[in-house]
């Protein structure tokens, strides 16, 4: 909240590193964030208005979730509910930042119906091998910086 990232929690952060990494502009954009959690949607959403994008948190309580995914620049879902986002709930164009994970008959499935949304987006992260090996990285990241802190103090 007060927009110290230090040692920010390491989804978000990996999040917000695939964007800047990739070059997705966030300043005036709509953000939808499918996850209310402490360790995911909360903090994410602090970090995107840190970097003034317009954020609305939905989450599972939320009815006709597809009221703000199809008004949305980017979505980042983290439900693990697999399969929720379908190409008919986004628009033309949008880039979708897939951190859901669920396991359906041995096979690793993500929050977005890959094969459907990916025809209409500009950007999305695959699962497995999108979130989650940058979100290791905000780890270890943060493990240098917390190390970094103490040999200094």
């Amino acid at each position: 909240v007060l927009g110290q990232e230090h040692l920010a929690p390491c989804t978000p952060s990996g999040i917000i590193s695939i964007m800047e990494e990739e070059g997705i502009e966030l300043a005036g954009r709509h953000v939808v964030i499918i996850n209310h959690s402490v360790m995911i949607g909360k903090p994410l959403a602090m970090m995107l208005l840190k970097r003034n994008a317009t954020v609305s948190v939905c989450h599972h309580a939320t009815k006709n979730i597809e009221t703000f995914t199809k008004k949305a620049d980017i979505i980042i879902t983290a439900t693990g509910v697999p399969r929720l986002i379908k190409g008919d709930m986004i628009k033309k164009g949008s880039v979708i930042i897939d951190a859901g994970i669920s396991v359906i008959d041995g096979n690793v499935a993500g929050d977005v119906d890959f094969k459907s949304v990916s025809e209409k987006t500009s950007a999305i992260t695959p699962v497995p091998g999108g979130v989650g090996p940058v979100t290791v990285a905000a780890l270890m990241r943060n493990t240098i910086n917390a190390a970094k802190r103490i040999v200094e103090n």
